[in-house]
């Protein structure tokens, strides 16, 4: 681990920000699933906004050592969800899935418009702590919900995928993705290709919301 470019407040930026981003994007699938009829995340605890319920020890710890480092996987504890108890199972098992990106995105929203106001109004002179913390909220939540979207397991957006294809198609890529996602995730980050995939719509979903600063 090279800790030789360390810069003690960029990690406690990131820290905090990564512990709220993560921490809300669980609580988002917790309390669709809730809304939707399932006792399982309120039992579990999770129907909260304080993040210790929404992290275990290991995903914590690597969590840590990527906002220390720039690199590695960090994750929230899953929040386990049985379609058993929704109405329409196979639609509401969707919403609560979008509903961890959405929460990312309305987390980007927010503290995006913050900073476009901001900007123009020419607070952030005197402010640079300020703004990288906005800066880093805003790309991390972007980040979140589009690397999330991906269509490969464990990710939300094979759930959704799943969930829109046929039920012969969807056997079949729940049975060979489920085999080998893990894997093709590591490789993703390994190589760069992560970046490569959903770089684009970050920078361009910043500057939409962000604009010219």
């Amino acid at each position: 681990m090279d800790l030789s470019h360390f810069n003690l407040q960029h990690f406690i930026i990131l820290l905090v920000v990564l512990v709220c981003s993560i921490a809300l994007h669980e609580f988002g699938h917790a309390i669709s699933a809730d809304y939707l009829g399932d006792p399982g995340p309120r039992r579990d605890g999770r129907i909260t906004l304080w993040p210790d319920k929404h992290f275990d020890p290991v995903g914590f710890i690597m969590l840590v050592i990527m906002s220390a480092t720039g690199y590695g996987l960090a994750w929230g504890k899953p929040v386990m969800v049985s379609p058993r108890y929704f109405k329409h199972p196979n639609r509401d098992m969707m919403i609560v899935t979008a509903c961890g990106p959405l929460m990312n995105l309305l987390l980007a929203l927010v503290f995006g418009l913050t900073m476009r106001m901001m900007v123009a109004q020419r607070i952030f002179l005197d402010n640079e702590l300020l703004f990288r913390f906005l800066y880093m909220f805003v790309q991390a939540n972007l980040s979140l919900m589009f690397f999330n979207l991906i269509p490969i397991p464990p990710l939300d957006g094979s759930k959704i995928l799943y969930g829109l294809l046929p039920i012969d198609l969807a056997s079949k890529y729940e049975r060979i993705m489920g085999q080998y996602g893990f894997m093709l995730i590591i490789v993703l980050l390994i190589s760069g290709a992560t970046q490569i995939i959903i770089g684009p719509a970050v920078d361009y979903s910043f500057k939409l919301i962000v604009g010219p600063y």
